[in-house]
């Protein structure tokens, strides 16, 4: 097979969360298991770290890689979904694993696939974790695909383990409440490794707290350790925050590639994570933090985190898709000088979609449209239901015809932002 087949039969052939959804998700890890035996072990031959959340987990795991690549280690980066390229899963110092790896590893383990069937992210896993051993990384940053307890990654026994925040997303698979979800995700701490928790939340904070103690894990709050003082932009699109550690007047600045304010938040819980971290990985000080974070998006290839695509008009995306991740993009856009709000949204029908619909400005004009996966909810459909909220526009049965529709009508002065869905954005950038 050539690449381009090799892409159908891992899309196809295989179940595939991404475009399939509730149907496609395996609730055990049976079939990963079996792989990483087939694979003799390969996550035991490098370090890791271990990053799950409902919101900000990409995010992170790209900063903690970029830190880490700047110290002088050779990382391993390991998220989803990807947005351009199968590829971008997959990434060793920032640069992607090759068209021909992949394609010889599916076709020198064909066999053990079509005997164990295991699902898209099982088998993609898989190809991770082997890679990396085979490329000799000191460190792997490896997010958690889906909740995080029976999550594929969560064979991995980490130096940390990471939790961003915890929202209402995925409840069909992992709870209808945010204790049951926060649940899950506590799934992925490890007997006596130390956890570090990003956002502080009187609704699951305990959930961590005694899942800790219960695995004698050492246990971080970040905001108990560090806080962001003040935040603005800074020259060449970054993002500056100046930072004290709680207890200290003394106050640090950095500076950041990604952009959007929310980044606040992730900045606290990768500090926080690399001062759990410093005895393991030595070569990580000062300088080395403030290089990666500096250079986080450009040498990690970190997409559609509120990245500019065009100006005058501005036009901006980002892969928010639930109502946390919602909340912060309104804020965000509230904050961007424009004169009026072009709004292009598509989402994916098994998301809390009126959750969303009410958090989004009435003032806005909106361009409803669908990605091109069958979990998309229908243009014409989502523009009905966000028709009850107040919110107006006309429906487009493609993102590309709707973000054009969009940009023949905004102004130099106006602000046309593209999101809602993961699948939306990754048919722009």
């Amino acid at each position: 097979m050539n690449y381009q087949e090799t892409l159908e039969y891992l899309f196809n052939q295989l179940p595939m969360f991404q475009r399939q959804g509730k149907s496609a998700y395996k609730a055990d890890l049976v079939n990963t298991l079996l792989l990483d035996e087939h694979f003799c072990h390969p996550h035991c031959q490098f370090k890791s770290i271990h990053i799950a959340g409902t919101n900000g987990k990409g995010s992170t795991s790209h900063m903690l890689a970029s830190v880490l690549g700047a110290a002088g280690y050779k990382v391993g980066l390991y998220t989803s979904p990807h947005l351009r390229d199968f590829r971008e899963r997959i990434k060793v110092d920032g640069v992607m694993i090759s068209e021909e790896s992949v394609v010889q590893f599916v076709e020198t383990n064909k066999s053990i696939f079509e005997q164990v069937k295991p699902s898209f992210f099982e088998m993609t896993v898989a190809l991770a974790f082997s890679y990396f051993a085979e490329q000799k990384v000191d460190v792997a940053v490896v997010e958690v695909g889906l909740g995080g307890r029976l999550d594929s990654t969560n064979i991995i026994t980490p130096e940390l383990c990471v939790i961003t925040n915890i929202g209402l997303d995925h409840t069909d698979l992992l709870g209808d409440t945010i204790e049951k979800i926060a649940g899950e995700k506590a799934g992925i701490i490890k007997p006596g490794v130390p956890v570090v928790q990003g956002e502080s939340n009187i609704a699951y904070n305990y959930v961590f707290e005694q899942k800790a103690k219960e695995q004698s894990a050492p246990y971080t709050l970040a905001s108990d350790v560090f806080r962001v003082e003040s935040s603005g932009l800074a020259e060449g699109g970054l993002h500056w925050f100046s930072v004290s550690r709680i207890g200290s007047e003394e106050k640090d600045f950095v500076e950041v590639d990604l952009a959007g304010d929310y980044q606040a938040k992730n900045v606290i819980t990768v500090l926080a994570a690399l001062d759990r971290i410093k005895d393991i990985w030595p070569n990580v000080n000062a300088e080395s933090i403030k290089t990666g974070l500096r250079n986080a998006g450009s040498t990690t290839g970190l997409l559609g985190r509120w990245q500019v695509l065009a100006h005058n008009p501005m036009v901006v995306c980002d892969t928010g898709h639930n109502v946390d991740g919602i909340s912060y993009v309104v804020k965000q856009l509230a904050r961007t000088p424009h004169s009026h709000l072009h709004m292009v949204i598509g989402m994916v029908a098994d998301k809390d979609i009126r959750g969303v619909l009410q958090l989004l400005p009435v003032d806005a004009t909106y361009y409803f449209t669908n990605a091109a996966i069958p979990r998309a909810m229908e243009a014409e459909a989502l523009q009905k239901l966000a028709a009850e909220f107040g919110l107006k526009g006309d429906f487009f049965t493609s993102v590309d015809e709707a973000l054009r529709e969009a940009k023949k009508n905004a102004k130099a002065n106006d602000l046309v932002f593209i999101g809602g869905s993961t699948f939306v954005v990754a048919e722009v950038v």
